[in-house]
């Protein structure tokens, strides 16, 4: 028997784990049937744009959402939502094979569901535990995100090689977001301050005001932004899987399964020995490593030196999400944390799709080659952009002492 203390938490990462491992496995087959398909990187591209139009769309008014309606009915319900967008594809591809106007569709709920799950889902965590485990429990949440991500894409190449049809790996990913669902339901967290304002303009912007006078997290988030934004290559992994690697669909289910082992490592060694000092260098530092491993993947022709790359993108990756969750987590009131939580999702989460467009598109421009180089070298400039103009992060040293720096007024 679990400990009671850790009881809610451990149903709610459940329910977490099953939904984004389904969805890592059902990507890796969207992602080979539409290039192989298609040929074309820029439809690739378009599979990250029709998620990101309605997280950039909705996420401030999910993030109002996360601060005045119970966060475990808005969790459980975005699970459902997911569940439905990949029984939509399943039916789809099994009946008429791909057609790209019901993948979009289907994206695009995913992106709705992400809209409203990501502010709620980050709300809802601190109250699942004690404060002195909150730590302990963003390693292990980490963990186990990252253990998902490295599962997900695994199954999802090798059941592309053996299922008769698409269709049965979207079928399975709709059965685990449905499960996800009913486990968020029997989630009861501790009662914690919430806001229960009229929804206005003034309120939905109040995360906007809150960030201007946030400059450690303002600049967390804007520098993981322009990161993801510019360093995605993980959109042209089925190029490279099919046409510079030749490694076929199991080969795509490992490349995109090496950042997560990366980042699953690394997640383990912080929670052994966590940052203690000079947070904010360690977040720029490990961002410009992102960089240059982006480069060599995008240089390399071997499949061994591309998947070290890959691990090594994961591995630097996780450094600064360590370092932004404290920032947006730690230093926010529990009655705005919902609205943060949402422009978090809007800088950081929803340019991972954005990226996936950008890539898309400047592949169809240079190469994939190109493009991988070209995001790579950008974050590195990013980098040094972020350390003059947010000179704060940069002296950022202990993260303990977060909350005590940032003092922004929430009105």
């Amino acid at each position: 028997m679990l400990p009671p203390v850790w009881r809610e938490f451990t149903r709610f990462q459940c329910g977490r784990f099953l939904t984004v491992a389904g969805t890592q496995m059902a990507h890796v087959a969207v992602g080979w049937q539409v290039y192989y398909s298609t040929r074309s990187k820029l439809a690739l591209g378009y599979v990250g744009l029709a998620q990101f139009v309605p997280v950039a769309a909705l996420s401030l008014v999910a993030g109002q959402v996360a601060d005045r309606v119970d966060r475990r009915l808005v969790v459980a319900s975005c699970h459902a939502l997911v569940a439905l967008a990949w029984a939509s594809l399943g039916l789809s591809t099994l009946r008429d094979g791909l057609d790209l106007k019901v993948v979009w569709a289907s994206m695009a709920l995913l992106g709705l569901a992400r809209a409203f799950q990501g502010p709620a889902a980050q709300a809802l965590f601190p109250s699942l535990v004690p404060d002195h485990l909150f730590g302990r429990a963003v390693g292990l949440s980490s963990s186990l995100w990252q253990l998902a991500t490295i599962v997900g894409p695994a199954l999802g190449g090798l059941a592309y090689q053996r299922a008769a049809s698409p269709s049965w790996i979207y079928f399975t990913a709709s059965v685990m977001a449905a499960l996800a669902a009913a486990l968020t339901l029997g989630v009861h967290p501790r009662p914690m301050a919430s806001a229960r304002k009229a929804v206005t303009l003034h309120e939905v912007l109040a995360g906007v005001r809150y960030l201007r006078g946030a400059p450690v997290v303002l600049g967390a988030i804007t520098l993981d932004l322009f990161a993801v934004l510019l360093g995605g290559a993980v959109a042209l992994l089925p190029v490279f899987a099919s046409d510079i690697l030749h490694v076929g669909p199991r080969g795509l289910g490992a490349l995109r399964s090496a950042p997560a082992l990366g980042a699953a490592v690394t997640a383990l060694a912080l929670g052994w020995r966590p940052i203690e000092r000079c947070a904010g260098r360690w977040m720029l530092g490990s961002v410009l490593v992102f960089g240059l491993a982006t480069v060599l993947f995008g240089v390399s022709e071997s499949a061994w030196l591309s998947l070290l790359a890959l691990v090594v993108v994961g591995a630097s990756d996780m450094v600064s999400v360590v370092v932004r969750q404290h920032a947006v987590q730690r230093a926010t009131p529990d009655a705005m944390r919902g609205r943060v939580s949402a422009i978090n999702l809007v800088f950081v989460g929803a340019s991972n799709e954005l990226g996936e467009f950008e890539s898309g598109l400047t592949a169809e421009w240079w190469g994939p080659v190109g493009a991988a180089v070209f995001g790579g070298l950008g974050t590195c400039g990013v980098v040094l952009l972020a350390a003059v103009l947010f000179p704060s992060l940069r002296r950022l040293d202990r993260l303990e002492d977060l909350r005590k720096e940032e003092g922004a007024s929430t009105t």
